[in-house]
């Protein structure tokens, strides 16, 4: 009888399980610290004291987040009384324990650059590299958490002048629209509409996006609106590796569907993973999402939003064709030479006797094109769709991790430069131990071969 054996599937959960040496080793080694230590290291005779330990604090960085210590005087206190947890973070016994300040200055030197964004994404390379990203879907969505501080008090804005009734002559709504559009082309890029957003650089998205603490509404699992006054974490996660192949980090009044542009640049330019499908919830559900997907050479996988939109006659809620008695044509296949649907006659046609009579036509094709939002491949409503649509949990999955055991909703910083830098963090540790565990999977699973 042959013996099948069980491949191994070693968790994140079970690496922070591990002996601390063990376990700060495997995390620690899928970030290149050699990036980030010439970017923090002390380059004056100035300011701090020389015999700091930078690359031991740097390390000590990362195990706070780790180790699920609240705050940088935790750390302190916990590198004072715990000589082990000292070595294990990279300082020697002769090593003075940095204080409060030196990591402040260490959290300045890390904001005025970008390397923990940048390490982020090389170890998202390196997992492509290895192997362990070989995803077809990705999926994106937003999670909230608070700002440190209380929210300032609402300031009463004035009350707007009605507007006068009645429709505008020609000659008024044509000056109305130019004076609309000069108005609109001054505004930041975030305050405009997501259409504005398909031909900017993604470095130039990057930059622009607001940072600081800002209300934010979202409605919960009951229907009601959920306030909080902080920021927004933006993610796009492969769907079956559960990478974090793309993050963004805003003010929490950001709508949704204004970070999704800049994630599919990234991943389209940083990454060139080959995918087919992004799928996202029913708060992305704008066309210029669906042209961006198109413009990657991918398809859209997105719940829809009817806006107060009829169905559209002789087609069903899905958009499917219907026969002269209503009934919905199933779908088919999808040609991508040509971006058509097809569809073939429904079910309860085949003893209809208007079928004969050439009324209803047999199989029925549409072109993607002429409608990226209501029409998507494979067709909303299939099987296919339903499927794919279903691996969306896997970036609310992430959103969870990163709360409950990587503190993202634990932020310590005022504004939102630093703030940013704490979101990196999370986002650059949970990667990184996610490369961990799959590398002890990959060696495991050799193991059991030998």
């Amino acid at each position: 009888m042959t013996i099948i054996r069980q491949t191994s599937l070693f968790s994140i959960q079970e690496l922070y399980d591990m002996e601390p040496t063990q376990k700060y080793d495997a995390i620690i080694s899928a970030i290149n610290l050699d990036n980030i230590y010439p970017k923090v290291i002390k380059k004056s005779r100035l300011g701090a004291p020389e015999e700091l330990n930078y690359a031991a604090m740097i390390i000590s960085t990362f195990v706070r987040y780790v180790e699920r210590i609240p705050t940088i005087k935790d750390l302190i206190k916990r590198l004072h009384d715990d000589v082990a947890f000292k070595l294990n973070c990279g300082f020697l016994v002769s090593d003075s324990v940095p204080s409060e300040a030196s990591y402040s200055r260490l959290v300045t030197k890390l904001e005025a650059c970008n390397v923990l964004e940048i390490e982020r994404d090389k170890v998202v390379l390196q997992a492509i590299a290895e192997g362990f990203i070989m995803d077809d879907t990705a999926a994106i969505d937003a999670t909230h958490f608070e700002a440190r501080d209380q929210a300032p008090p609402k300031e009463e804005k004035p009350k707007p002048e009605p507007k006068k009734r009645g429709r505008k002559s020609k000659e008024e709504r044509e000056q109305w629209l130019k004076e609309q559009a000069e108005t609109d082309a001054d505004l930041p890029l975030y305050d405009r509409k997501i259409e504005a957003q398909l031909d900017v650089p993604i470095v130039e998205l990057r930059a622009e996006v607001p940072q600081d603490p800002k209300w934010g509404v979202k409605k919960n699992s009951e229907g009601q609106n959920v306030f909080w006054f902080g920021y927004k974490g933006h993610l796009a996660v492969g769907t079956s590796s559960q990478y974090i192949l793309q993050a963004l980090f805003s003010s929490g009044s950001l709508n949704d569907g204004k970070a999704a542009i800049p994630l599919l640049k990234g991943i389209h330019e940083r990454l060139q993973l080959p995918l087919r499908y992004q799928t996202m919830d029913a708060g992305y559900d704008y066309e210029p999402l669906y042209e961006q997907v198109h413009r990657m050479g991918q398809q859209s996988v997105i719940a829809y939003n009817k806006r107060n939109e009829g169905e559209p006659i002789g087609f069903d809620k899905h958009f499917a064709p219907t026969c002269f008695r209503e009934h919905s044509y199933r779908y088919d296949s999808f040609d991508a030479k040509y971006e058509t649907l097809k569809y073939t006659r429904p079910k309860e046609c085949s003893d209809c006797p208007l079928a004969d009579e050439g009324i209803c036509q047999k199989v029925y094709k549409v072109k993607i094109t002429t409608d990226l939002r209501r029409y998507t491949a494979p067709a909303r409503g299939s099987q296919a769709w339903k499927k794919i649509f279903k691996r969306r949990t896997a970036v609310e999955r992430v959103n969870a991790y990163l709360k409950e055991f990587f503190q993202l909703n634990n932020v310590r910083y005022r504004t939102g430069k630093r703030a940013k830098i704490h979101f990196d963090m999370v986002t650059l540790i949970y990667n990184a131990s996610k490369l961990a565990a799959d590398r002890i999977n990959a060696q495991l699973n050799q193991q059991q071969v030998a």
